[in-house]
């Protein structure tokens, strides 16, 4: 047991203070953002946008590009999705959950393919040699982007995107060393995989309503 705490420690022995105390909000904001969208509540964005921030500052830190420009991203994704969330008419939501259509599955593998192109020209303008971890970070990049795209718009496949990201992304950040944010997505993994079944039950309560 004890090498499982020094696993988790080792990494923060070296590091400021003040990065340890971002690093622990990222941690406990960003739980509580996936708990909310698993609720479907709209906390899950102002929760999320504290995370995202300083996740931006602290991955920049570490010349971590690729996981730097999702975290910018979900920062102005969580704006729209705040927006569009909060949405009435009839003092009903606007936006409820529902799944992709044929137009919105092709934007999202555009996105998808758009991204990985944009996190490996940073990498390679960056001057940083591009190692393994960087290639599969551009993975993931292009499956948490076309992720939160279909959240903001309450598609229940942003989870399987979740699901599938988050498997990859627990290793890989504590192969870096980030051994608190590594533990923070398995629990994201284990929200995911609970939301996605919370949203499947919601699917048929209510009719769909369909946006222009």
């Amino acid at each position: 047991m004890s090498h499982i705490f020094d696993f988790f420690l080792d990494a923060y022995r070296n590091k400021e203070t003040y990065v340890i105390i971002l690093e622990a909000i990222v941690f406990v904001t960003g739980i509580a953002s996936v708990w909310y969208a698993k609720q479907e509540n709209i906390l899950v964005y102002p929760t999320g946008l504290i995370a995202t921030i300083i996740s931006v500052y602290l991955l920049l830190k570490d010349d971590l590009y690729g996981d730097m420009m999702m975290n910018f991203y979900f920062s102005l994704m969580s704006i729209y999705g705040w927006w569009n969330w909060s949405r009435k008419k009839n003092d009903e939501k606007i936006v409820k959950i529902s799944r992709t259509n044929t137009k919105e599955k092709v934007i999202g593998f555009g996105l998808f393919l758009l991204t990985m192109a944009i996190t490996y020209a940073v990498y390679k303008t960056s001057g940083i040699a591009i190692e393994s971890s960087n290639y599969i970070d551009i993975f993931t990049s292009g499956l948490f982007f076309t992720g939160m795209w279909y959240m903001a718009k309450k598609k229940i496949e942003n989870w399987t995107l979740w699901i599938v990201a988050d498997i990859i992304t627990v290793p890989l950040y504590a192969y870096r060393g980030w051994g608190m944010l590594s533990l923070q997505y398995f629990i994201f993994t284990i929200l995911a995989i609970q939301a996605y079944f919370l949203w499947k039950k919601s699917l048929g309560k209510s009719p769909q309503t369909l946006l222009k």
